[in-house]
């Protein structure tokens, strides 16, 4: 096994503590919306993104119409097309069908864990690191996935699973505010969507994406004047 993998796959243990619960609660509110098990579970491995998916989901059990399900999933997972021009210049080297199958693995978790390990001059295979980081997200969150459909009406609401949701983002994205754009972007992001917490078809949640990486874009244009 590589150094860098190990190195990866050592320091997303701590991550992975908050992807159990998440992905569990995942695969509980597909039930709950009324997908199959098989859809479930099938949805975790072609979408593979939690928090688009919590939306798409909560939207499908409110009978939403199919565009806005699809919008609303779109605009959450923009973030990725960032974390994509971020970190495509330490994969530059490698054959295009190589970089597309580490486009798959990517997730908050493991661009952020990544990113600041090539910041820091910290490995030797940029790529080796990041399926370190990567594929032990993705395994846990298939498994814990397939745990909360078939557990799901079994796991009592007093263990507080869901609580763990924000607590996974908030551990990746308070150690990336190290700038006055990203810290406009989140703070104007976080506090239009809480105030849009009851739009229509979860619609505060994108609003305040949209309106997040506008404010971050703008404010970086400011301070480079």
């Amino acid at each position: 096994m590589h150094a860098d993998f190990r190195a990866g796959a050592r320091d997303v243990l701590p991550v992975l503590l908050g992807v159990v619960p998440f992905a569990m609660v995942v695969g509980i509110a597909a039930i709950d919306a009324g997908l199959t098990p098989l859809q479930a579970i099938g949805m975790s491995a072609l979408v593979y993104a939690g928090s688009s998916q919590l939306a798409a989901i909560e939207l499908l059990g409110e009978s939403a119409p199919i565009a806005v399900v699809v919008f609303t999933a779109i605009i959450i997972n923009l973030r990725m097309v960032m974390y994509s021009a971020s970190i495509a210049p330490h994969f530059a080297d490698y054959r295009r069908r190589t970089r597309a199958f580490l486009a798959y693995f990517l997730t908050d978790q493991a661009y952020a864990l990544s990113l600041t390990a090539y910041e820091a001059d910290a490995v030797e295979s940029e790529r080796w690191y990041f399926l370190g980081v990567a594929a032990p997200i993705s395994a846990v969150w298939m498994v814990c996935t397939a745990l909360g459909v078939v557990l799901g009406a079994g796991i009592p609401d007093s263990w507080g699973l869901s609580f763990a949701i924000p607590l996974v983002f908030l551990a990746i994205l308070v150690p990336v505010m190290k700038d006055r754009p990203r810290t406009v972007a989140a703070l104007v992001s976080g506090a239009i969507a809480v105030l849009l917490v009851n739009a229509p078809f979860n619609l505060g949640l994108p609003t305040g994406a949209v309106a997040g990486i506008a404010a971050g874009l703008f404010t970086e244009v400011i301070r480079n004047r």
